[in-house]
């Protein structure tokens, strides 16, 4: 099943010009409508599979600026507070009211807790929560190689920066860690996937900037602050977010539920889409009735 028919605004917000796809519920009256934030080195492509199953919500999807179709921020840092600032602004020119479901992956899960913990939304979804921090985990040393590695990129000339950061090579390396799934046409989808959107970011300054936002906070940081009912999805292979770490994250909201998939990491919303939704329908359908 693929992605409904899109409806694509352009945003003029602190000097970037975002993009935002709009999928329209496909059923005979929409069950509400999800503002969807997407995960580091993504963009709207990531989050088909999970919107394909959810075809009776209207799903709004950002491109993060810097990211995807949408041109950097020039009056904003690339960070979980100048998006989190930007995504406030284009809620309100979107007209998204209090009734509106939030939702964000991997990074997009910080982001989307920060908006939450300062914005009123009917229910906040986390996918694969970051709910420890990347220089804290097993991890740790990974992250730090991955933040030189674009830190040396941005300084380098950009006819040798940036096809190093687009490189083959890295991304499949990237696709290789990541996935969990056994099965060679799902390995091979998110490989297919990878390729053809992992290297679709504006500036190596801003992919550099962002990264580090990514490896230095969690959704702790602002769960506290947040008392709509709340769904954490994580996998139990995540080494972002471990069954612990996710259980000790679910703890500090004022209500929620923590849902942990089988046989996946930090790629349900790939891997795992069929079981991933269902759990959001299941969590969204006593909120919108």
């Amino acid at each position: 099943m693929g992605p409904r028919t899109q409806l694509v605004t352009t945003h003029r917000l602190f000097g970037s010009a975002a993009r935002v796809f709009t999928y329209r519920a496909s059923a005979p009256a929409s069950a509400g409508v999800i503002y969807a934030v997407h995960g580091f080195r993504g963009d709207h492509h990531g989050l088909d599979r999970i919107i394909s199953q959810l075809p009776g919500y209207t799903v709004v999807v950002p491109d993060l600026p810097g990211f995807g179709a949408s041109s950097s921020m020039t009056q904003a840092p690339h960070d979980v507070e100048g998006y989190a600032r930007m995504l406030d602004v284009l809620a309100d020119e979107l007209g998204l009211g209090p009734g509106t479901h939030l939702l964000g992956h991997s990074f997009g899960s910080i982001v989307a807790a920060r908006l939450a913990a300062g914005r009123d939304f009917a229910s906040l979804t986390l996918l694969n929560p970051i709910s420890e921090p990347a220089l804290e985990s097993s991890q740790a040393l990974l992250a730090r190689l991955t933040s030189g590695y674009y830190a040396l990129c941005a300084a380098l000339p950009a006819r040798i920066g940036e096809p190093l950061l687009r490189s083959k090579l890295f991304t499949d390396g990237m696709s290789l860690v990541m996935t969990k799934s056994a099965d060679p046409a799902m390995r091979r989808y998110v490989r297919e996937q990878h390729l053809a959107y992992f290297g679709g970011f504006h500036s190596r300054d801003t992919l550099a900037e962002a990264y580090l936002a990514s490896i230095s906070h969690t959704v702790g940081e602002y769960s506290r602050g947040i008392g709509v009912p709340t769904l954490l999805v994580g996998g139990l292979q995540d080494e972002l977010g471990t069954p612990a770490t996710q259980e000790a994250l679910r703890s500090t909201f004022a209500q929620a539920r923590l849902v942990m998939l089988e046989d996946v990491g930090h790629l349900i919303h790939y891997e795992k889409a069929p079981e991933t939704a269902a759990a959001i329908r299941r969590f969204l359908s006593p909120l919108s009735a």
